[in-house]
């Protein structure tokens, strides 16, 4: 079973170039099938989620072609309306954005079987506003034995959609099914993340006509078929923050490049009030930090609030500092399962509720550690980069779903970390590591 190994107290230094954002490409390519013409998408993550649903997309009859690493071609002129279209791949289940698939085939054939998507294990994250939109548009849902979602209708038909909550999926899921229906789609309280904007200007650069992406309302006028493009994904901010984080943890010098500042912006703020230097520039941000940083309090909200991806890396750093600190996380549920193991670590955090209260200590000594999710496993990473010695990651399965070549971008900042199978290799590392 993969780990990481990692030798922490080198404050890292250096530039890091982010990837595409996760979690606008897997709506992106998704969206792709609903056009028969090829359409090319650049900038594409090379990380297991994005892998794992190309495979599904191809497994449905698309014909879909790695031009290079981040460049993908997509045709869905060659899913066959006729054959089975049911996505229920053994890894489909491992991802969140499976979901997605059942917007996507529904508006393009009006028929979708998209097995209940898995993905981390945070918290309650139902699928009950994607089935309200889709009902709205006049499709008929029903979840059957399996665990099988089923979504069909004769035709969908333009509406008004209130959104109960907040809810990206549903949002990008719902847009999809309605570029194609007839008349005008409306979804009120809408999300307003920036990858929802992102998928909305691919579909655009299709043909379809959304109006409103990044407000609470989304106005979308069906049209009767979309086109080919070529459209490159915007930067990932939750990876961005991930790199700015673990620069004020390990007391370094990081100029993140290829992100979007004003998509940081929650993250920029909190981390200038707690002591960091914090440079913007028209396409990369420097985060600096030297010695301890002061306390604050942090509240997860949508977009443009501080993120909920990004409250475990703010905790590893917030525990560093000096006084308490209090994070209350308003999304999801279960998003303070990294507690237990920072603490094996020596950090002070008691969980009372929906709030983690942070008493900030000097320093983190190296421990072996479990990930229990995507952003919780970043957390622990970062931890192990600032603590004195040697510590161990495992379950990096889920690191690996969300970041990029994580362990070869830190090393180019000077941190020591590999990838390694057993204890042989652990302990090549720690000899050669010192």
């Amino acid at each position: 079973m993969e780990k990481y190994v990692i030798k922490g107290g080198v404050p890292l230094d250096g530039e890091v170039t982010i990837a595409g954002a996760k979690n606008a490409a897997l709506g992106i390519l998704a969206a792709a099938i609903l056009t028969d013409d090829e359409v090319i998408i650049e900038n594409v993550p090379y990380v297991e989620d994005t892998k794992v649903l190309l495979r599904a997309i191809e497994a449905l009859g698309a014909t879909v072609k790695y031009i290079d690493l981040h460049t993908v071609s997509i045709c869905g002129g060659t899913i066959k309306k006729d054959a089975d279209l049911c996505v229920d791949d053994e890894y489909i289940r491992k991802i969140r954005a499976s979901y997605y698939l059942l917007g996507s085939m529904l508006g393009k054939f009006k028929y979708a079987q998209v097995a209940l998507p898995g993905g981390c294990d945070i918290g309650l994250r139902p699928i009950d506003q994607h089935i309200k939109g889709f009902e709205a548009l006049g499709a008929k849902v029903d979840i059957v034995s399996g665990g099988k979602v089923v979504a069909k209708a004769d035709n969908l038909i333009g509406n008004h959609v209130y959104m109960d909550v907040v809810t990206v999926g549903a949002t990008i899921n719902i847009m999809m099914a309605a570029v194609l229906a007839e008349g005008k789609t409306t979804i009120e309280n809408a999300a307003k993340e920036p990858h929802i904007v992102d998928v909305a200007n691919f579909l655009n650069s299709m043909g379809a006509n959304i109006k409103g992406a990044g407000t609470d309302v989304i106005r979308i006028r069906g049209v009767q078929r979309l086109y080919g493009t070529e459209y490159s994904i915007i930067p990932d901010q939750i990876e961005a923050g991930t790199f700015m984080t673990m620069a004020v943890a390990t007391k370094g010098n990081i100029l993140v490049k290829n992100l979007i500042p004003k998509h940081m912006e929650a993250v920029s703020s909190k981390l200038s009030e707690i002591g960091a230097t914090v440079i913007e520039y028209d396409d990369s941000i420097r985060v600096m930090a030297d010695g301890r940083m002061r306390s604050t309090q942090i509240k997860t909200l949508p977009y443009p609030g501080f993120p909920t991806d990004m409250q475990p890396q703010m905790a590893a750093t917030l525990a560093l500092s000096v006084g308490n600190s209090i994070i209350t996380e308003s999304i999801f549920e279960n998003r303070f399962k990294y507690v237990n193991e920072l603490s094996r670590m020596g950090a002070r955090i008691k969980v009372e509720g929906n709030s983690a209260i942070i008493t900030g200590v000097e320093k983190y000594t190296g421990a072996n550690l479990v990930a229990p999710d995507l952003r919780a496993g970043a957390a622990l990473v970062i931890a192990a980069l600032a603590a004195d010695g040697f510590s161990t990651v495992e379950d990096i399965k889920y690191i690996l779903r969300g970041y990029e070549d994580f362990d070869g971008k830190i090393r180019s900042l000077g941190g020591n970390i590999e990838i390694v199978d057993d204890d042989r290799e652990t302990q090549k590392f720690k000899l050669r590591v010192g």
